[in-house]
């Protein structure tokens, strides 16, 4: 029998009768500086700053036998010296089972106008991931619902994959067919410094009522504070692991790392560091392998599900050795490029299956599937190699029978890798065996 009091007995137990109390001292650029709270604070530890009659929240970024120093959720305009501030603790959030279907903020308030009730057992933002020796292996191999991830990039149960692509190359769209399309039970999607409009854009039209009715959205706009961006990717990864702890396969998507880790780089120069490479201080590294490890298959040993991840990345200009890719290729188990140029002749999701790769190959796929696979590689990059003296009329027909049989294939094997919603993993592979069968004498055995 459900208990419906369950969510208000949760929200009861959160509050406190007692509060420790600190007062601003000083007020910097930025940043505040608090007195009366020096003992029993930890780093990270959230407060809520009162300016008259107005509650901001803030993080602790620094701490000293003199003061603690504090970094605002929102503007301080009007604080004063003397002001109250409130300590509440550690960050964490208790999701819920009824989470399902809502979209909520990083602090577990709701964003659609209904009312939401936290869980009984909170979750710290910052956890440690499952111990390494005692996590199981990659899963099964997952229907995706896009012809090109059933087959030539397959997603299997705890992978974590990244998503590279710049601006307006069908990201967001081919996040919503995943959430839509892969097998898993509950979707976490983490839209971290979206634009406001394109919250409600991607919740109604792209995800539709199919993908909310087993996601939970977790949003913070472009507009709020670092603090808010960058607690929203660590929310919605603190989400994922309680579903996956009550034995679900979870498939969380994090729209965008590199706005997370610009986030994280405004809070980081604000506590004192100094910025290394591109900007980014040193402990960007570890805070996004901190996360990506977070996700991926659960303990052996224990009834808890999967957490496999799509990570996105925005790389202007195509540039894979941009800090923020170069540090989240280095962990994931695969990365799938969308490339400009493809998206611009029409062809979504625009994947340019030559600079991708999914590390679940070729356990995933048994052995004709992989020679299919590599069979498909090697005429697409003969197809590249030729593309320009085919097209310029400098190539003579006859001259190289793999480039002869690229050409024959490529218009099929292109529009193979756009097919959406058309079959399961065994058709797809049958379609791909019928669209390759014409050049099967000229591609050399491997």
């Amino acid at each position: 029998m459900t208990d419906v009091f369950a969510g208000l007995r949760a929200r009861i137990a959160q509050e406190k009768a007692v509060h420790r109390i600190g007062r601003i001292r000083e007020i910097g650029a930025g940043v505040i500086v608090l007195s009366g709270l020096s003992t029993g604070v930890g780093l990270g530890d959230r407060v809520m700053i009162s300016m008259r009659g107005l509650d901001v929240g803030g993080e602790v970024l620094r701490l000293s036998p003199d003061g603690l120093v504090v970094l605002p959720d929102g503007p301080i305009e009007g604080a004063r010296i003397g002001d109250k501030v409130r300590l509440i603790g550690r960050a964490e959030i208790a999701p819920d089972l009824s989470w399902v279907g809502r979209v909520i903020d990083p602090f577990g308030q709701p964003l659609d106008g209904r009312p939401l009730f936290s869980g009984q057992l909170p979750y710290a933002l910052r956890r440690a991931p499952p111990p390494a020796a005692k996590r199981r292996l990659l899963g099964d191999r997952l229907e995706t619902g896009l012809s090109a991830f059933n087959t030539l990039l397959p997603l299997v149960k705890g992978q974590r994959l990244g998503l590279f692509a710049g601006s307006g190359v069908g990201k967001s769209s081919l996040l919503g067919q995943f959430a839509r399309g892969v097998a898993a039970d509950i979707v976490v999607i983490a839209l971290v410094g979206e634009r406001g409009r394109e919250v409600r854009e991607f919740t109604d039209h792209i995800l539709g009522a199919e993908g909310m009715a087993r996601s939970v959205v977790v949003a913070a706009t472009s507009d709020q504070s670092p603090l808010t961006r960058r607690r929203c990717l660590w929310s919605a990864m603190a989400i994922a692991e309680y579903f996956r702890d009550l034995g679900l396969h979870v498939l969380l998507l994090a729209d965008s790392v590199t706005r997370f880790a610009e986030a994280h780089r405004e809070i980081a120069l604000a506590a004192g560091e100094e910025g290394s490479l591109r900007g980014f201080p040193p402990s960007t590294s570890q805070t996004i392998m901190g996360l990506a490890e977070r996700a991926g298959p659960g303990r052996e040993e224990t009834d808890c599900g999967d957490i496999t991840a799509i990570f996105t990345v925005l790389v202007a200009g195509s540039d894979m050795d941009e800090p923020v890719a170069d540090i989240l290729r280095g962990v994931l188990d695969g990365h799938v490029v969308l490339d400009r140029e493809i998206a611009e002749r029409g062809r979504f999701p625009a994947i340019d299956l030559l600079r991708s790769v999914s590390r679940s190959l070729p356990k995933a796929a048994s052995e004709p599937e992989n020679a299919l696979i590599s069979n498909a590689r090697k005429l697409l990059g003969a197809w590249s190699r030729a593309e320009l003296m085919v097209q310029s009329g400098l190539y003579a027909k006859g001259s190289d029978p793999l480039i002869d049989a690229a050409i024959k294939v490529w218009p099929d094997l292109d529009g193979f890798l756009g097919r959406t919603g058309q079959g399961r993993i065994a058709d797809d592979f049958a379609v791909l065996k019928a669209f390759l069968a014409p050049a099967e004498t000229a591609v050399p055995p491997p």
